[in-house]
């Protein structure tokens, strides 16, 4: 874990809400720690409860040897978060308090983690019609833009939006969980870890060779179910 001399996760983290925040209602560890998939570059999440702060915030700073970072709610902000987490189809607050370590409680925490527990199971809202068509539209878009462009530098841009609408699309329309940066990869393995694989490799082959056969090939078999591309005939906001 880079730093030999810091304190393990669990340890650090109790010190850190004992000098940090000792009259807190309730703290937990969460991350990738928690996880088993630190790297030498992993921090230390930790999420406190506060009942009389006034707002919310976030907080960076190194403390034991860790770079830690630190969210704070009173005992409701942290239900608008889920809230809101839920309406992006973005977990970030009820994964971490679901998976988390209690560092402490005071007869808190279990209520919150359920409430946590019940949003990841109950899953993302599923798309309309109209949505799907939509999001069909812009994967057609930039998938002919893809396949038309012989500029590299163009390329490589386009194949990032590409793989992120895609993601995107496979995930929502099964009513799974999205994310963002390495959470794409990781929320597609926990939809089907053969379709991962082949995500992977398809973009992979094209970032290191220019080939861009199985991006093509991989983005149509995924809008196939669902009519194809979509071009003649879309609308959007016609009155």
């Amino acid at each position: 874990m880079g730093n030999l001399n810091r304190l393990i996760p669990i340890e650090a983290a109790h010190q850190f809400i004992h000098k940090y925040f000792p009259n807190c209602q309730g703290a937990l560890l969460a991350g990738s720690v928690v996880r088993g998939e630190a790297t030498d570059t992993s921090d230390l999440d930790i999420v406190v409860f506060e009942k009389d702060i006034r707002s919310v915030y976030r907080e960076s700073l190194i403390a034991f040897g860790w770079a830690v970072e630190v969210f704070v709610h009173n005992l409701t902000s942290y239900k608008h978060f889920f809230d809101t987490d839920y309406e992006r189809a973005r977990p970030s607050l009820p994964r971490m308090v679901s998976e988390a370590i209690i560092l402490r409680d005071e007869g808190i925490i279990n209520s919150i983690k359920k409430e946590a527990k019940e949003i990841l199971e109950k899953g993302p809202k599923e798309w309309s019609i109209e949505t799907i068509n939509t999001k069909r539209y812009f994967i057609t878009d930039a998938l002919e833009d893809f396949i038309g462009s012989s500029n590299r530098a163009e390329e490589l841009f386009i194949a990032n939006t590409l793989a992120e609408l895609v993601s995107e699309f496979v995930l929502r329309t099964n009513r799974k969980w999205i994310g963002a940066s390495k959470w794409i990869v990781r929320s597609l393995k926990h939809y089907n870890e053969e379709f991962a694989n082949q995500f992977v490799e398809a973009f992979d082959i094209f970032y290191k060779t220019g080939n861009k056969n199985q991006v093509i090939q991989l983005v149509n078999n995924v809008l196939q179910p669902f009519g194809g591309q979509l071009f003649d005939g879309f609308s959007l906001g016609k009155k």
